[in-house]
């Protein structure tokens, strides 16, 4: 059968919420078949289990926020990226603060901890949500249309299209397809670094966010350029955190898609309303597993190589 993974051991990373600000500690532990991803708030005073679906997403303001009670994780995409795009079904996060985090801007550490630690199959099956029908979300019109989809698909593909207006984004790939049955994503998405526009920076810091950012864990342009001293780790790297991004949004699900992703101007709101309309019709999916992982899309069999 095509299994469930897990970790095969423990790992710890260190560093700062890149909205707060804030020292936090992580550790990603292994977890028992069928027990999803769950963060755990270790510092509280009684610690307090969040786990991912998509009704636990509370906040979408510039990231995805989960939360349990008074108990919320803010920007836990990067991390559940690193996940998807490693078939990584069960896990529990200790933290020791509200914010992931940030490392350098991408997924790649998250993936480096990940395949550090060692992916190994567990003995139950992995579970996938197969999409049955399209699904679309849209909002405004003309200039200001956005809209995400999801179709039926033998496999996971994700398209999407930026549309930024800006010198420095327009002189680069606007849209990018990416498929797991051919793409390896720890080479091909998961360095893509998160990005913003210091004419923001300060408005966002008046409001007691951004505080961990910088040059060393995002893209930063002014009204031109790009003023990271080494530039673009990709040729259409803005595109490609938005792929990175939406496959940690979507992965709030809880199990792994069988669909077509594509979308336009897209973020983590719009994601996060994309989940929400696909199990609001239940006719729109099923549950599948794979008894003989050669009946399963390529790109899922296989445990994900490193780069």
């Amino acid at each position: 059968m095509l299994a469930q993974r897990t970790l095969k051991t423990l790992t710890k990373a260190v560093g700062v919420g890149l909205h707060s600000g804030q020292r936090v500690e992580l550790t990603l532990r292994p977890a028992a078949p069928d027990t999803g991803i769950v963060f755990r708030r270790v510092d509280l005073p009684e610690p307090v289990d969040i786990p991912v679906n998509a009704q636990a997403v509370t906040d979408t303001r510039l990231a995805s926020t989960i939360s349990a009670g008074q108990a919320k994780v803010l920007t836990v995409e990067h991390l559940m990226s690193a996940c998807a795009g490693l078939g990584v079904d069960n896990l529990v996060v200790d933290i020791t603060a509200e914010e992931v985090p940030i490392l350098d801007g991408s997924a790649s550490s998250f993936v480096f901890l990940l395949q550090s630690a060692g992916v190994v199959e567990q003995s139950a099956p992995k579970r996938f949500v197969r999409v049955l029908k399209p699904v679309e979300v849209s909002e405004g019109s003309g200039e200001n249309t956005k809209w995400a989809r999801l179709t039926p698909y033998h496999g996971y593909k994700l398209s999407f299209e930026i549309d930024f207006r800006h010198p420095a984004v327009n002189s680069t790939g606007q849209q990018v397809v990416f498929d797991m049955s051919d793409g390896v994503y720890a080479r091909d998405i998961a360095r893509a670094r998160t990005f913003g526009f210091t004419k923001d920076v300060e408005m966002l810091r008046a409001n007691g966010l951004a505080l961990g950012g910088g040059l060393d864990n995002a893209i930063v342009m002014d009204d031109y350029k790009v003023l990271n001293a080494d530039g673009l780790r990709y040729d259409d790297e803005f595109v490609k955190h938005k792929i990175l991004d939406a496959m940690g949004d979507l992965y709030i699900l809880g199990k792994p898609l069988l669909a077509a992703y594509s979308a336009f101007r897209s973020g983590h709101a719009m994601n996060n309303q994309l989940l929400r309309a696909l199990l609001a019709q239940p006719d729109a999916y099923d549950i599948v597993t794979f008894e003989r992982p050669s009946d399963a899309p390529r790109g899922f069999a296989a445990l994900q190589p490193a780069w």
